[in-house]
């Protein structure tokens, strides 16, 4: 990769002060050290997505495990479902890094988007001050004037060329969105949740530190998701557990009931009026009643 380094940008990058640009040297050396996941952090100025970026430099062979790359703007950002992520310059995170778990069965790798929750809500909440839940799979929520709105999204993606299948990993964060750039009503921001910090570089160094920590408990237990803490940690985490919902599934299919837990392979077992306990793998969920 040959990315454009952030910090050297010139022209319009000032043009909001309370919107710094990265400090990709320093996020170098608080992330980047020997033994650790972390083998390099990449800021550009502007892409179409990091994820699409980082896997194309994977499939090449010129990303390895522990690759991080960052963009201060995303212009063709994507979430799950294909749906588009778009946000002011330097409003907030977006940032992909490529994994290679080739010890843990591919079987497992299914949970890596949901660990990726867990290590962004723990690295927010510490980072930031902000009371932060999950909303199954991957979606990150924050609470704004007593309603709960997403402020952020996971997206996994294979990658890698055939002697070493990777994941992808893209991480988006809104930290200092303002009331009137949201571009949906149900969106939010860590401002707005009244985060203590918004400073991107303090942030995303607790993020990636927590992912380190959660990927090596993962990795150490073969990727059980209940040996290494991780399915646990989610539940707990998770907002979708104990409402009553409606999973919007493939084939223009769905089923609404209580979601009762997440089981050993990452799904949601919905419990219906029927009596029937589902499991749902894919798909899109809808919170009905608030716990």
């Amino acid at each position: 990769m040959t990315p454009r380094d952030a910090s050297d940008a010139g022209g319009g990058r000032w043009s909001d002060l309370d919107r710094p640009p990265l400090n990709v040297a320093a996020l170098r050396r608080g992330l980047v050290r020997e033994g650790g996941l972390w083998t390099g952090v990449d800021v550009v100025q502007r892409t179409g997505s990091t994820n699409s970026d980082l896997v194309a430099a994977a499939d090449a062979g010129r990303a390895g495990e522990g690759a991080v790359l960052v963009a201060e703007e995303q212009t063709t950002g994507r979430g799950r479902l294909d749906r588009r992520w778009t946000a002011p310059p330097r409003s907030g995170l977006f940032f992909s890094v490529l994994l290679t778990p080739g010890e843990v069965p591919v079987a497992r790798w299914g949970w890596l988007p949901l660990l990726t929750g867990v290590a962004v809500a723990t690295g927010l909440s510490r980072a930031a001050g902000v009371d932060t839940a999950l909303k199954w799979p991957n979606d990150l929520l924050v609470t704004v004037g007593g309603e709960e709105r997403k402020a952020g999204g996971i997206l996994a993606e294979r990658a890698g060329r055939a002697d070493e299948s990777a994941v992808v990993v893209g991480v988006g964060i809104n930290v200092s969105l303002r009331a009137e750039e949201l571009p949906v009503p149900q969106a939010g921001s860590l401002a707005l949740a009244g985060a203590v910090s918004t400073d991107r570089d303090t942030l995303l160094r607790s993020v990636l530190r927590s992912l380190e920590e959660w990927y090596g408990r993962w990795r150490e237990a073969g990727g059980d998701p209940a040996e290494s803490g991780l399915q646990e940690t989610y539940a707990a985490g998770c907002a979708t557990l104990g409402r009553t919902v409606r999973a919007e599934l493939p084939g223009d299919r769905s089923i609404v009931g209580e979601a009762v837990a997440v089981d050993g392979d990452g799904r949601l077992v919905i419990a219906t009026e029927e009596g029937v306990q589902e499991p749902v793998g894919a798909g899109d969920i809808v919170h009905l009643r608030p716990v």
